[in-house]
């Protein structure tokens, strides 16, 4: 039986610019930065209050993970917001919001009043969207 996830992926499209972005805009924690073979790293963030989810800020690059021409593809997708990739919560949501775009987070949707709360939604450096939501 399955009984919780640890680790979630987020296809980002520069590590050292995503390391700066969810560390220095959004105040999440490094769990994990260890090398990984040539030219690679295992880079792991969590919400402060959440430790045992840890987001892999994996690139996407060509090499064995991916071909030249999926990784292109892959960020071009990524680029556009393609992706929306999760929901993150807050106490606050007037006050993380203001927060947020005062360290200069791009949002697309102010918070709204919506049937399950308050959403907000914002992009990381890379162009993945994910709604803040304060619940209730």
């Amino acid at each position: 039986m399955i009984t919780k996830m640890s680790h979630v992926c987020v296809y980002v499209i520069n590590q050292d610019r995503a390391y700066e972005f969810y560390t220095n805009k959004l105040g999440f924690k490094v769990k994990t930065d260890a090398p990984m073979g040539k030219d690679a790293r295992w880079l792991t963030v969590c919400p402060p209050e959440q430790p045992e989810l840890e987001i892999t800020l994996f690139p996407i690059t060509a090499g064995e993970m991916f071909t030249k021409e999926t990784a292109n593809t892959m960020a071009e997708l990524v680029k556009k917001g393609t992706f929306g990739c999760g929901v993150f919560t807050c106490n606050d949501i007037f006050a993380t919001y203001e927060e947020l775009k005062a360290k200069g987070v791009e949002f697309t949707k102010p918070p709204k009043k919506e049937f399950y709360g308050t959403e907000a939604i914002f992009k990381d450096d890379s162009g993945n969207w994910f709604s803040l939501a304060q619940l209730g």
